[in-house]
């Protein structure tokens, strides 16, 4: 993770309107009026619409710029993974707790507008991941593209539950708090599974190949009929 605050680097009128309004979103859902995103930002309703014209723009930029954190993020690590780089990130985890907020909040609502931000989410997870192949820090894969789709759905699904259970009695979440726990409960396995894996022989892998591989020649059978 890069070592910059995500949310505290244009302090534009803009940008400071994106910026509460993620926070917003984060802690209260997105049935949060454009008033009270106003007012946390400091500026008038007036001023919101005129930069944002609705709140369902105003939602599409704090996604578009929520994924942009997150590709930057994993890119600057692919690409050039540091001792001194991680250590970093994980001294500061907790700057990212309104983007993690944010991505939390999109997913439980549902609709239209999360099930957009996941399938950037893995289009992203796919370049990045491209990037760490070319780089030489990520190994390659038969299949990039479900490779990319299953790293996001099983690390957001596992994020998200962690956080579940980190809900206090009112069904609150101290974002922050839960970051930093899930930092220091998750990180050593997680990286061990990825770095050294799991299963110590391939009968699972090869039976799964084999079957693909009948299945692909049953259909292009088919096909040639």
């Amino acid at each position: 993770m890069r070592s910059a605050r995500p949310l505290e680097i244009d302090l534009t009128a803009r940008a400071r309107i994106r910026d509460a309004a993620i926070a917003v979103f984060g802690e209260q859902g997105f049935s949060t009026g454009v008033r009270a995103i106003a007012a946390a930002a400091g500026v008038s309703p007036a001023l919101l619409n005129h930069h944002f014209g609705s709140k369902k723009q105003l939602r599409e930029e704090c996604d578009a710029y929520v994924l942009d954190i997150v590709r930057e993020t994993k890119s600057d690590y692919m690409r050039n993974p540091t001792p001194a780089g991680l250590l970093t990130a994980l001294a500061e985890i907790e700057v990212f707790a309104p983007v993690i907020a944010y991505i939390v909040r999109s997913y439980q609502s549902g609709g239209a507008l999360a099930r957009s931000l996941f399938e950037r989410s893995v289009a992203d997870a796919e370049q990045y991941l491209a990037e760490g192949v070319a780089a030489g820090t990520i190994r390659s894969s038969r299949d990039p593209k479900a490779r990319a789709r299953y790293l996001a759905t099983v690390g957001g699904g596992g994020l998200m539950l962690f956080l579940q259970m980190h809900q206090d009695n009112d069904g609150k979440t101290d974002f922050r708090a839960a970051l930093r726990a899930y930092s220091d409960q998750m990180m050593l396995p997680g990286v061990e599974i990825y770095t050294e894996g799991l299963l110590t022989d391939r009968m699972a892998l090869d039976t799964l190949l084999a079957e693909r591989e009948k299945i692909a020649s049953t259909n292009s059978d088919m096909e040639n009929q």
